[in-house]
C-alpha cells in the first residue's frame, strides 16, 4: 500500500457512497483559516561558533478543514491542512542558523514555502484510526509548534474510548517535516544521522477518580531506543477558585537495534558513560500548582540520570536542517534549554496571573525560572545553567478586533554546557471559521 495514497483512496470511496451518507460528510464538515505572524530573535552572547544572532519575520497560514464522517456503522472522513509561510524579513546574515524559515542552495532565506498534509478517517463507534498528517500531543510524542508553522507528522493512530473513562491510543509514525521545511524526513534521535521510518507506540489515560489521571505508554523508535512513560495527575480542590494540582511524570529509556550496539550513525550527541553513543535514561520530574484566583504558583524538581542525555525524537542532525526543532513532555522543555542533559539535576519556579481580575480580561502573564546543576559532559561533571522566560499573552474581547491574539516571549539563558543567549519571540495570531 503507497502511504501517500491512502487518504486519496478513502476520499474516492466517501465519493461513491449514497447521496444522503455523503450529506452528514459535508453538513458536519468545518474549516478555519489561521494566520500568525510570527517575529523570532536568537542572540548568542557568547562563543566563536556562527551565527552569533539570527533575526527573522514571517507570515504563515494555516488551512485547517476537517470533514464529517458518512452516515453508518463505520464513517468516513478526511481532513486537510494545508500550511504557507511568507518571509518578510532575513537578510543572509541574520538567516544563518535560522529554524524558522527555509534555506535556498545559497543558505538565504526562501520567498514561501508550503505543504499539504492530507488524513483519512475511519469512525466505529467512539473509537478512530487517522492515517496520514498528524500532529500529535503524546507524553512520548509532541509536535513542535514553536515558530511561525508547526512541525507535522506522517503515520496512523488509532484512539478509543469505548470504555469509561479510559482513553487508548496507539500508532505509528513513519516521517516527520520539520517546522522550517517543506520535506519529509525519516526519524532519528538526538545526534543520529541515520534516519528510521518506524515509531510505534501505544498507551492510555485513566481517569481513575475525577481528581486522578494515570497515564502509561510505550514507545519504540528502531534501532535507537525503547521509552516507557508513567504519569498521575492529581487535583486537591479547597475552593471554587483554590486548588493544588500534583503531577508526576517517569521515563524510562533504554537503547535499542543498532544505538544499542553503537553503530556510527545511530549514536546520540552529548555524554553518554562509556562515550558510545549509547542510550541510558532515567527521567523523573514533580511539580505542584498551587492556584488561588488570578494567582497560580508553581514549584518542581527534576532528575536525569547519568547514563545519557534524556531522548526522544529529534530530527536536527539529518542532513535537511529545516528539520530540526523537537518539543518534550517536561516542565523544564524551555524557549532555550531543555534542561536534560546527562546526570542534570533541576529546580523551577514560576508564577502567573490573570489580569482578568483588575478587569483586563484576555491578558494573562508568566515568569519561570529553572536551574540545573551536575550537568555530565565530555569536559567536565560538575556544570551549572539557568534559564528566566518571561511570557505575556493578550486576546482582544470585543470589537472589531476580538479574537485577535498578541504574544510576547523573552528567554534568557546563562550555560556552562553551552553558549549564553537571549531570545525574543513576537506574534500576532488570528482565526477565522470559513464554515
Amino acid at each position: 500500500m503507497n502511504f501517500k495514497k491512502v487518504p486519496t483512496v478513502w476520499v474516492l470511496s466517501s465519493l461513491c457512497l449514497s447521496g444522503e451518507a455523503f450529506a452528514d460528510f459535508l453538513s458536519d464538515s468545518q474549516a478555519t483559516l489561521g494566520m500568525r505572524n510570527f517575529y523570532f530573535n536568537n542572540d548568542n552572547r557568547d562563543g566563536s561558533a556562527a551565527p552569533s544572532k539570527t533575526e527573522e519575520w514571517a507570515q504563515g497560514f494555516m488551512l485547517d478543514f476537517k470533514s464529517g464522517y458518512t452516515e453508518g456503522t463505520v464513517g468516513f472522513g478526511v481532513d486537510a491542512l494545508g500550511l504557507q509561510g511568507i518571509t518578510l524579513d532575513s537578510g543572509k546574515g541574520r538567516h544563518a542558523g535560522g529554524s524558522m524559515i527555509p534555506s535556498d542552495s545559497d543558505n538565504r532565506a526562501v520567498g514561501e514555502w508550503s505543504r499539504l498534509g492530507l488524513t483519512g478517517k475511519v469512525k466505529v463507534s467512539n473509537t478512530e484510526l487517522r492515517y496520514g498528517t498528524l500532529i500529535p500531543k503524546l507524553p512520548i510524542l509532541v509536535a513542535n509548534d514553536g515558530r511561525v508553522l508547526p512541525q507535522t507528522f506522517e503515520g496512523g493512530q488509532l484512539t478509543s474510548s469505548e470504555f469509561k473513562d479510559l482513553t487508548l491510543t496507539a500508532g505509528r509514525i513513519e516521517h516527520a517535516t520539520g517546522r522550517g521545511s517543506t520535506d519529509q524526513t525519516g526519524l532519528a534521535a538526538m545526534g543520529g544521522t541515520r534516519q528510521s521510518n518506524q515509531f510505534d507506540f501505544a498507551g492510555g489515560d485513566w481517569k481513575v477518580t475525577k481528581d486522578l489521571t494515570a497515564q502509561y505508554y510505550y514507545a519504540h523508535l528502531e534501532n535507537y531506543y525503547r521509552q516507557q512513560f508513567f504519569g498521575l495527575v492529581h487535583t486537591l480542590v479547597f475552593a471554587d477558585n483554590q486548588s493544588l494540582k500534583t503531577d508526576l511524570r517517569y521515563f524510562k529509556t533504554d537503547a535499542s537495534g543498532e544505538n544499542s550496539s553503537g553503530t556510527s550513525g545511530y549514536r546520540i550527541s552529548g555524554y553518554t558513560k562509556n562515550d558510545d553513543g549509547v542510550i541510558d535514561n532515567r527521567t523523573w520530574s514533580a511539580a505542584l500548582i498551587y492556584s488561588v484566583g488570578p494567582h497560580a504558583f508553581t514549584a518542581g524538581l527534576q532528575r536525569v540520570s547519568d547514563g545519557s542525555s534524556f531522548t526522544q525524537l529529534n530530527q536536527g542532525s539529518l542532513v535537511d536542517k529545516g528539520a530540526a526543532g523537537s518539543s518534550l513532555y517536561l516542565y523544564t522543555d524551555r524557549l532555550i534549554q531543555s534542561f536534560t542533559r546527562a546526570g542534570e539535576r533541576t529546580s523551577f519556579g514560576q508564577y502567573a496571573y490573570d489580569f482578568a481580575a483588575l478587569g483586563i480580561p484576555g491578558l494573562k502573564a508568566s515568569v519561570i525560572y529553572v536551574t540545573g546543576d551536575n550537568i555530565k559532559t565530555r569536559t567536565g561533571d560538575t556544570q551549572k545553567e539557568w534559564e528566566r522566560d518571561i511570557f505575556v499573552d493578550y486576546v482582544i474581547q470585543s470589537g472589531a478586533l476580538k479574537g485577535v491574539g498578541l504574544g510576547w516571549r523573552n528567554g534568557k539563558s546563562n550555560s556552562e554546557a553551552a553558549r549564553d543567549q537571549d531570545q525574543n519571540r513576537v506574534f500576532l495570531s488570528y482565526s477565522v471559521a470559513l464554515f
